[in-house]
């Protein structure tokens, strides 16, 4: 048949659950199925993805347009990977082509080639080895840059140079200026035949693991590896990684946070030297190209990234690892709400291979699927080599004084530990000075102007910031209601706790890591830098500093507000703050030195915090999976939450109140429970309305079924089109 015979479907990104049909261009030639090409869409020009070629439009011939132009002689994407992401598009109810739009890189989006540039490195000139006998202890990222290139002893590439700086491409540019480095070939070894590093000894639960993984028959299995804090999880992912690149395999590694990823990429760039790519949101346009060119090519023998490179093209997969599998940074919480997690369980059924999942604190629905035999369950009890597990002790702080959110016994036990040379981390998940400034004199408190919420403290800088929609003003210097000058700071966020420490332990060096801290490119991995080198004595730090770190120095944790989310409106929120409370006492006392947790709480009898203090995430899990089943909420339901928002306060919910008298009409309404539409909890965010409207059913297929049909009446619907509005299938937040 000719190309002329032919119609071309391609999936472009916009907001129609629809691909759309076009001619083959003027050339005849027929593009490849998961590449893109160039198309007139209305009256410009825009890049899709070719998802099929067929025979037949339901468009007569006259009204197709010709595609403009072939981006891609090779696809993008296997028709292995196409599928997960139309299966991504159907699970989630959103448009194919923007599912396939946030698997692309930036770059490519925008018709850059995907090619990939021909590697380049770097090597020191004689004039810079000359520098560096001259003035041997040369400062700055150009010194570093320098003198690891002299040790080197060969050429060193470009990805390899961010490793010694992150400011390695101005720090470069100067030194090829003065002559000291210069342009070299890179020749990169040939795959398989790479020198590693030894690795330590498994006990007994690791060595288990390992063999469970690596014994078992081809094809898809998905490992649950629940083991304490501090148990060796990473060096079972590495053991099992080893094998799978001895074979010729390639590996992908999922972290939930960019902040992880700079100890994760150490301690693999020290157990393997074959490539490895990254990628996160941190990257610009051409890194994230890069690594993901190299990954499709298959010269990056190993990838770790955030939720997106769940996406990946990878030319011999053979592993999915997820890590903190629990966290809620794998769901997408806007545009695409997808969860990483769960696409790379499906990503691996698909693909036929295993999926280890690993967590201290698993999430109950990942917990209840490995008891209920979907997943394999494999347990590491007990902690690598010496250490244990650390005792935890709760102060009432209804029976104590605790300005500026320290305690005494707090202050003491920090005390003890500055005496000793050790380590203490504080933990607060509020960033800022104080979350509310208030008027004594009137009791006016500092409103957004644009959320229903109170804006923060930021004295170092004077500044009064929402942390919902990003409003920044100064502060008054009086109450704008009463003229009073009595305004002060309530409550504590990680600045106040910090300036405090700094007068009670003068002496002390304190390094504070929260958002605001670590905002600039390569700041958080020099900070942690300096923790791991002992330079600094006292952490104060929110949930970035709550997982996956291994301070082996590091003997005190203290967390200062541990009743945060002790009675949130979310069903999750107890199973939620549990999770991070364990989470962060895990970095206490990971060396040999014995460590302790302390938390300070106005609620010390709560069964959640009676648990925490025996380390029992098996009780917690099995007391909170039963109150899910009582009321019938996930694992034991399925769920749907139907966002909308809108400038006026009414109209959102009246959208939502058309849309739940559409549903009841359905015939597939049978199973399904579509709850009344309600504000969001905070109902004002950015200066938009936000309601919300909650669909449960007891078996997923009725939910998916319903979902279908209900969608298409609320898009043909007039109201759809005034309104913002958006679908999130297994919701993980209810805000």
């Amino acid at each position: 048949m000719s190309s002329a015979q032919r119609i071309i479907q391609v999936a472009v990104p916009s907001p129609l659950c629809r691909t759309f049909d076009y001619r083959p261009p003027e050339s005849g030639s027929l593009p490849a199925l998961g590449g893109r090409v160039r198309i007139p869409f209305g009256r410009r020009s825009i890049i899709g993805v070719v998802t099929d070629i067929v025979t037949h439009s339901a468009l007569p011939a006259a009204r197709l347009k010709t595609v403009l132009e072939v981006l891609d002689l090779d696809p993008l994407f296997s028709q292995e990977l196409l599928g997960l992401l139309q299966w991504a598009s159907d699970y989630y109810h959103h448009p194919i082509g923007e599912v396939i739009s946030a698997a692309l890189p930036q770059a490519l989006r925008h018709g850059r080639p995907a090619v990939m540039e021909s590697p380049v490195a770097w090597s020191v000139t004689d004039s810079g080895r000359a520098r560096l006998e001259t003035v041997p202890l040369l400062r700055g990222a150009p010194a570093r840059i320098l003198q690891a290139l002299a040790g080197a002893g060969a050429a060193v590439d470009e990805p390899a140079l961010a490793a010694f700086s992150d400011r390695w491409r101005p720090a470069l540019r100067s030194l090829v200026a003065r002559g000291w480095v210069a342009a070299a070939s890179v020749r990169n070894p040939p795959a398989g035949a790479m020198p590693r590093t030894g690795a330590p000894a498994a006990n007994a639960a690791q060595a288990a693991a390992i063999a469970a993984i690596t014994s078992a028959p081809p094809g898809f299995h998905c490992y649950l590896l629940h083991g304490v804090t501090g148990s060796g999880k990473t060096e079972v992912y590495l053991q099992v990684i080893a094998r799978i690149l001895d074979s010729g395999g390639q590996v992908l590694v999922l972290v939930p946070e960019i902040g992880l990823t700079p100890q994760l990429l150490q301690c693999f760039r020290q157990r393997f030297s074959d490539d490895i790519a990254v990628i996160h949101s941190g990257l610009n346009a051409s890194e994230r190209l890069e690594a993901w060119l190299r990954a499709k090519g298959g010269s990056a023998r190993i990838v770790i990234g955030t939720r997106s490179a769940v996406f990946v093209p990878m030319k011999a997969l053979r592993l999915i690892v997820v890590d903190e599998e629990h966290d809620a940074s794998y769901k997408q919480q806007d545009g695409f709400r997808y969860s990483g997690r769960d696409i790379a369980i499906r990503r691996g059924q698909r693909e036929k291979i295993p999926v280890v999942m690993g967590s201290a604190t698993p999430s109950l629905e990942s917990l209840h699927n490995a008891r209920q035999g979907r997943y394999v369950l494999l347990q590491l009890p007990d902690r690598i080599g010496r250490a244990q597990l650390p005792p935890v002790r709760l102060l009432d702080l209804r029976q104590l004084a605790h300005p500026d959110g320290l305690s005494p016994p707090l202050i003491e036990a920090l005390g003890e530990r500055l005496s000793r040379s050790e380590q203490s981390l504080l933990f607060l998940n509020r960033r800022g000075f104080a979350p509310v400034l208030m008027c004594h004199g009137c009791g006016w408190m500092a409103p957004c102007p644009r959320c229903d919420a109170r804006l923060t403290l930021h004295r170092a800088d004077a500044r009064l910031r929402c942390h919902h929609c990003g409003s920044d003003v100064r502060v008054p210097e009086t109450c704008p209601v009463c003229q009073s000058e009595t305004l002060r700071g309530l409550g504590e966020g990680t600045e106040r706790v910090e300036a405090a420490l700094s007068r009670i332990f003068p002496g002390a060096s304190i390094e504070r890591i929260d958002r605001d801290t670590t905002r600039r490119k390569g700041t958080l991995e020099q900070k942690l830098g300096r923790v791991r080198a002992g330079t600094a004595d006292i952490l104060v730090g929110t949930q970035m500093l709550a997982k996956g770190h291994d301070f082996p120095n590091l003997t005190l944790v203290g967390v200062l507000n541990a009743d945060q989310g002790l009675y949130g409106y979310d069903f999750r929120s107890g199973e939620q703050l549990f999770q991070r409370v364990l989470q962060v006492a895990g970095r206490a006392g990971r060396g040999d030195k014995p460590g302790e947790v302390i938390i300070q709480t106005f609620h010390p009898d709560h069964p959640l915090f009676l648990a925490l203090c025996r380390h029992d995430y098996t009780s917690f899990a099995d007391y909170a999976l039963s109150e899910r089943r009582e009321a019938q909420f996930p694992p034991y339901s399925h769920l749907a939450l139907l966002r909308a928002e809108a400038p006026g306060q009414n109209q959102a919910l009246a959208f939502l109140a058309r849309a739940h008298v559409l549903a009841g009409a359905l015939d597939s309404i049978a199973g399904v429970s579509v709850m009344d539409p309600v504000p969001s909890p905070m109902a004002r965010r950015a200066g938009r309305y936000r309601a919300q409207l909650l669909v449960h059913a007891a078996r997923r297929p009725a939910l998916h079924r319903f979902l279908r049909e209900w969608l298409l009446l609320l898009a043909a619907d007039p109201l759809s089109r005034r309104i913002r509005w958006a679908m999130d299938v297994d919701p993980l937040d209810m805000h």
